[in-house]
């Protein structure tokens, strides 16, 4: 119950635009065929930034992005949007740890930063499994 109330409120105070915004890119990405696995990256932040509070991001060694491909794919993401992404998110995790209320949503945005800078070779999965 106080994960959904948690989502809930995460969605009204700015939850769901960020999900749109990595939806928009995603989107974006996808209307050219190279940009279509960054677009996929795309959806699985947008994913998380929908519904943050009982998921996690954890390895997965069978996916497409995990190996040699993978790792250069997380470089291109890294030094072409991960780090801003990154940055970002860590702003806002920053301006809401000044208040108790806060802390739980910073360390959501911290949980998407982490995610952002190298987003191959990684699934979302529940947090409780």
């Amino acid at each position: 119950m106080l994960r959904l109330l948690l989502n809930v409120l995460w969605l009204i105070c700015g939850g769901f635009v960020t999900s749109l915004g990595y939806l928009l890119g995603g989107l974006l990405l996808c209307l050219t065929v190279v940009g279509i696995p960054f677009g996929v990256q795309c959806f699985k932040l947008a994913g998380l930034a929908f519904w943050p509070f009982g998921q996690t991001a954890e390895v997965d060694p069978g996916s497409a992005g995990d190996g040699m491909l993978g790792l250069v794919m997380n470089v291109i993401w890294f030094v072409v949007a991960g780090i801003w992404i990154a940055l970002a998110h860590l702003a806002h995790a920053l301006a809401l740890a000044i208040t108790i209320i806060g802390l739980p949503f910073a360390v959501q945005h911290i949980k998407l930063a982490a995610l952002s800078l190298t987003p191959f070779g990684r699934r979302i999965v529940d947090a409780s499994r």
